[in-house]
């Protein structure tokens, strides 16, 4: 497995595999490596020749008073890891190699799909994550791109900027994988003490109640979000940043729960704030 820290050696080397005729899947992460990172992983080595992971702390997509400096770091962990799956190239660059000095070049998804949910929040967190992202598509030429159905916001601003600024390349969803008992894989899961994670299982169970609900045939979105709201301030440690039914999309709000529907969360638990979704098709 080669581990490279210098853009300009990555690109050369994914221009090699591309001339000899190789597909490449990339796996874009923060590391701190867990399942579900690892599931996307062992999804590229099925589809593509030439599987790379990235590992980049991107701090453009961090606000002010959020946990950049905090965020978990192990590499020597996530390559070991990386190389038992079979990872062909570990793209691991410092934030000088990323953006220099005087770097000013953003990438912007504007409207609906970026101002709301995790965007009303986290203003300025998109810019961030589709400039980083569309320099690792430079840097490794990818024919396929993976990410977690977990970060489903990102997942459609991703897909809009590569729909509209012509990337040749697919952009792959891999489901959200889970705890047994429901939590959704995060690396900021360490954050949570014990109690508070025993709180952080009420984003699941709401996301199960709206399921049951809609099964049932609810469709009026306001009533099953009021329910979800009801049981996540139901538990201690909760502090909800938004609950949303909406179109998946494009993230539009619903008049009702009917078609491809998006049912989204963030809610800080403790300290630590957590997102989670559900993808239904009603």
């Amino acid at each position: 497995m080669k581990i490279f820290s210098k853009s300009h050696e990555m690109q050369e080397w994914s221009i090699q595999q591309k001339r000899a005729g190789k597909t490449i899947g990339l796996v874009p992460t923060m590391g701190f490596l867990h399942e579900g990172h690892l599931s996307l992983v062992k999804r590229a080595r099925t589809d593509c020749q030439i599987v790379a992971v990235s590992i980049f702390v991107n701090p453009l997509q961090f606000g002010v008073g959020e946990d950049f400096d905090e965020y978990p770091r192990d590499i020597t962990r996530d390559c070991e890891l990386l190389e038992k799956e079979g990872v062909d190239a570990v793209f691991s660059p410092s934030i000088s190699d990323m953006y220099n000095p005087g770097f000013s070049t953003t990438v912007e998804v504007t409207g609906p799909v970026t101002e709301r949910l995790c965007g009303a929040s986290r203003p300025g967190h998109f810019k961030g994550v589709c400039t980083v992202v569309s320099k690792l598509f430079h840097i490794c030429l990818p024919d396929r791109a993976y990410f977690g159905q977990k970060d489903a916001q990102q997942a459609v601003v991703i897909e809009k900027m590569v729909r509209e600024l012509n990337f040749p390349l697919k952009i792959v969803r891999g489901p959200t994988v889970r705890e047994a008992d429901g939590l959704a894989l995060s690396s900021r899961n360490s954050y949570l003490k014990p109690e508070e994670r025993e709180s952080g299982l009420v984003l699941s169970q709401a996301l199960g109640l709206a399921r049951e609900m809609i099964d049932q045939g609810e469709n009026r979105p306001e009533i099953v979000r009021d329910a979800m709201v009801e049981l996540i301030e139901s538990r201690p440690h909760t502090k909800i940043d938004y609950v949303e039914i909406c179109s998946g999309e494009d993230l539009s709000p619903l008049t009702a729960i009917e078609g491809e529907v998006l049912i989204a969360l963030a809610v800080q638990i403790g300290a630590t704030r957590l997102i989670d979704n559900l993808l239904l098709e009603v």
